[in-house]
């Protein structure tokens, strides 16, 4: 197979562009810096993309080395052909190359195996022949009668024969390839409850759906359901038709061995065929699916990742509780803990006095503008107490509910431990309930994303794939934004493109041991970091710090003397540069001097213009350009909820079939997918994303059940 070839043709992308995209790949370029810093190579090709090739890449060329250890094997047996060699290199996927090995594949003892080894297969071979004139299958089993084989009876013999065919018709790789398609076409995956189930899996007591319409968050319902022992499972067919396929293909009409050969045949798809498929198309819907909610998961973590921070406030978190108190850390801009401190205004204690004076005292002291509320438990009765505390107090405070999934996993972690040694775990959560509104990006990639809780059955995913993803994710979010060099936690570098973790903390201990950067360059004496991690990694390091004012850019290294000849031909100064007023004539520059420019200059044109983007702006961060998070000074709970009510909330987390909005009562409410707009759509995520502020009007509130049902749609008679 010419892989080259094959990429280009189903990415729709130049060979060319293809072969530099995989040379890049197998040079060891991380898919950030290819994204980024080799555009002229790839075509621009996105960092999504590009991950996307990459991992077919991996599919395909393991595709080709399955395929050479299927023709060795079969080879190595005597039995391989032209015409079987030729099927097998031109399979298209790891099925068909298992298909077509799986009659020379080694097997357990089976039934048929067993007749071979009694001398039956010259019988089997024989009958299923089916010739015109042959004799009766009875006729024909005569002579393989003999006790010392263990064949007593001719019903013996045949009973042999028809296992051997019918395991011979089972191995056929075209009619499996058959079959398995009109499955998963036509067949229908039928549920059935059983007694004593979990009441959660009640609508799937008694459930069926086509196999190619079921969607893949049903499908992961139903599959945990039965793992869990509540549902029986089962894939219903035409059955019928599937044995009128096998007896077109295999049974030669009007012969005397045509129905025993039938009969053969049909026992092989009822006993071996079937089942065999069943699992092999419920095992594609499980992928299907999984595939999806890890895409869907992939697209909320970015989203969540990349929430515009909240920028040059003093910060107080709360992590609430009953008990043992709301722990309290106040953080100052650049996320430096400050004061911490434990109050008690939610029961048993509820003394919300002296609570609410220890709030005062801190707001004043340190000049606190927000507070960020972690959403676990007593966050509502937290909620109250600070909507009540803000009304009492002069200064200009606003507050936030922050999704505080994963907080209590990282406070624990030894990472939370080598960061603040001197606090306990609770008070750990709090700081890091406060840093989550200051900087998500930061703060949220210490904690394993599959616990930050924005994706939909992500505990049943195939967990190398989900971290795969995951942190392609985390890598690319981190390193479109930039990292600043010299205040960077090891956390955050080890995510940047070339940096290992060990390099990660080599970094931070030369930091430790040398005082902050002062260039890009002075990277190149940390332990152990090359030529090549340097390569990668230089132009996502920010050194604020640095004379040199390219340095506080994403403009790369290499491309430093462009940028200069560039600046240059502008008439920009570095004062122009660092104030970031540049001259009318780099910010005018026409689309068609640009070619003559870069061929001037040496670089290529993607190169070029992201130089004189990154000029204009320099060091600028891209989640300054959304919409800020949601702040709020009053809080409603449900029974304040009416129907038609309109609010203002937060999408927190987006799956199949809706949105999961947060309305400022604690409990988050459902936007159905039929609710989001009034075009069809075929996934939330065409419409919405996490983080977005959405206007929604609520439907109905079910305060035993905890379930507010929303719409996004304006309801008729309200007025714009």
């Amino acid at each position: 197979m010419n892989i080259t070839a094959r990429l280009a043709e189903e990415f729709h992308l130049r060979p060319q562009q293809v072969q530099n995209t995989v040379d890049l790949i197998d040079q060891g370029n991380t898919i950030p810096f290819i994204a980024r810093y080799r555009k002229e190579m790839t075509g621009s090709l996105d960092d999504q993309l590009l991950r996307e090739l990459a991992d077919r890449l991996e599919y395909l060329r393991g595709l080709e080395k399955r395929k050479e250890e299927v023709l060795a094997s079969i080879e190595s047996q005597g039995k391989l052909d032209d015409s079987l060699s030729q099927s097998i290199s031109a399979a298209a996927t790891l099925a068909e190359v298992e298909d077509l090995y799986r009659p020379f594949k080694p097997k357990r003892r089976t039934r048929a195996s067993i007749a071979r080894e009694r001398g039956l297969e010259p019988l089997a071979q024989r009958i299923f022949a089916q010739e015109k004139d042959s004799p009766s299958p009875e006729e024909m089993a005569e002579p393989f009668v003999s006790a010392e084989n263990g064949i007593e009876t001719i019903g013996d013999a045949l009973a042999g024969a028809a296992d051997i065919i019918a395991e011979t018709v089972s191995d056929s790789a075209e009619l499996r390839k058959t079959l398995r398609n009109f499955l998963l076409m036509h067949a229908v995956l039928k549920t059935e409850g059983k007694p004593g189930a979990d009441p959660v899996y009640d609508m799937y007591a008694a459930y069926s759906e086509p196999v190619a319409k079921i969607a893949p968050h049903r499908v992961l319902a139903i599959d945990r359901a039965e793992r869990e022992g509540a549902l029986k499972v089962s894939l219903e067919a035409d059955l019928e038709r599937c044995r009128k396929t096998i007896a077109r293909d295999f049974v030669k009409e009007n012969t005397p061995c045509a129905d025993f050969v039938r009969e053969a045949a049909f026992d092989g798809f009822s006993r071996l065929i079937f089942p065999s498929l069943e699992r092999e198309v419920r095992n594609t819907l499980t992928e299907k699916a999984a595939e999806q909610a890890i895409r869907v998961f992939g697209v909320n973590l970015q989203q969540l990742l990349m929430q515009p921070p909240v920028k040059n406030a003093v910060t107080l978190g709360l992590d609430p509780a009953y008990r043992t108190g709301c722990k309290l850390a106040v953080v100052d801009a650049a996320g430096k803990v400050l004061d911490t401190a434990v109050i008690y205004p939610t029961p048993p204690q509820n003394k919300i006095g002296p609570a609410k004076e220890k709030c005062k005292q801190l707001i004043e002291k340190y000049g606190v503008s927000v507070i960020a509320i972690g959403n676990g438990t007593a966050s509502h009765e937290s909620e109250v107490f600070v909507a009540d505390l803000l009304r009492e107090i002069p200064q200009k405070v606003s507050y936030m509910v922050v999704s505080e999934a994963g907080a209590s996993v990282y406070s624990a972690s030894k990472l939370a431990a080598e960061e603040f040694p001197q606090y306990d775990v609770s008070l750990r959560s709090a700081v890091s309930i406060a840093r989550r509104l200051q900087d998500p990006l930061a703060e949220l990639v210490k904690i394993d994303p599959k616990a930050i809780g924005v994706g939909q059955y992500q505990h049943d995913m195939p967990r190398a794939r989900l971290d795969e993803t995951l942190a392609g994710v985390v890598e690319n979010c981190v390193n479109t934004v930039g990292v600043d060099l010299n205040t960077a936690s090891f956390s955050l570098l080890s995510h940047v493109a070339g940096i290992s973790t060990a390099l990660a903390k080599n970094i931070v201990a030369f930091r430790e041991e040398n005082g902050p950067f002062s260039s890009r360059k002075q990277l190149q004496k940390v332990n152990k970091l090359g030529k090549k991690a340097y390569e990668q990694c230089a132009g996502f390091l920010r050194v604020p710090e640095s004379d040199d004012l390219l340095d506080h850019t994403a403009v790369h290294p290499e491309s430093y003397e462009a940028a200069r000849t560039l600046l240059k031909l502008c008439g920009c100064s570095d004062t122009d540069l660092k104030s970031g007023r540049m001259p009318a004539v780099m910010r005018e520059l026409e689309e068609s001097r640009l070619p003559g420019l870069a061929e001037k200059l040496g670089i290529g044109l993607p190169t070029l213009r992201d130089i004189i983007a990154e000029l204009a702006k320099p060091g600028r961060d891209p989640r300054d350009e959304l919409p800020a998070p949601l702040l709020r000074t009053d809080i409603l709970s449900m029974e304040d909820l009416k129907e038609g009510m309109e609010l203002r909330g937060t999408v927190r987390n987006v799956i199949d079939f809706g949105i999961f909005v947060d309305i400022g009562v604690h409990q988050d409410g459902l936007v159905h997918i039929s609710q989001i707009c009034d075009r069809f759509i075929r996934h939330p995520s065409e419409a919405v994303k996490v983080g977005d502020i959405v206007t929604v009007w609520v439907l109905g509130v079910d305060p035993a059940k905890k379930r507010i049902a929303l719409t996004m749609k304006k309801p008729a008679g309200k007025k714009e």
